[in-house]
């Protein structure tokens, strides 16, 4: 068993597979980072709200209480629909997966134009033959 999990570790979809999942965190850190720190900052300034995560509706309000921000609504147990880190997460997700697509169609036609480069060299009979027909031909 132990000789079976080496080979399952140690082929070589296995470590690519593994190097790629830890590239892409290290690109989703960066990512997040991106949105978080340089795209929302300009949205908040759109929108004139110092901070774009602490965007929402306070549903139900009975007591028409005034909250400074969100979370005092929350912490005081009323319901809130907080479309600012949702609307972070999802503009993180386009450009990741607009990243993603660059990136395969790239590849794919890299992979393509490498078939279609190298054309499969025939057989070594039918190398053979030609020449003995070449040959044949010459005398």
């Amino acid at each position: 068993m132990l000789k079976e999990f080496k080979d399952f570790a140690l082929k070589g979809n296995l470590i690519d597979m593994a190097v790629g999942i830890i590239i892409g965190g290290a690109f989703g850190t960066i990512i997040q980072s991106l949105v978080k720190d340089i795209l929302m900052p300009l949205v908040a300034a759109i929108f004139n709200t110092p901070d774009f995560s602490n965007v929402g509706i306070i549903l139900k309000n009975p007591d028409n209480a005034v909250f400074a921000n969100l979370q005092e609504a929350v912490d005081a147990g009323l319901p809130v629909l907080s479309y600012g880190n949702f609307i972070s997460a999802l503009i993180a997700f386009l450009i990741i997966a607009l990243t993603m697509f660059i990136i395969v169609k790239n590849m794919n036609k890299l992979k393509k134009a490498e078939e279609e480069a190298a054309p499969a060299a025939p057989p070594a009979q039918e190398v053979l033959l030609t020449e003995i027909r070449d040959l044949l031909a010459k005398e």
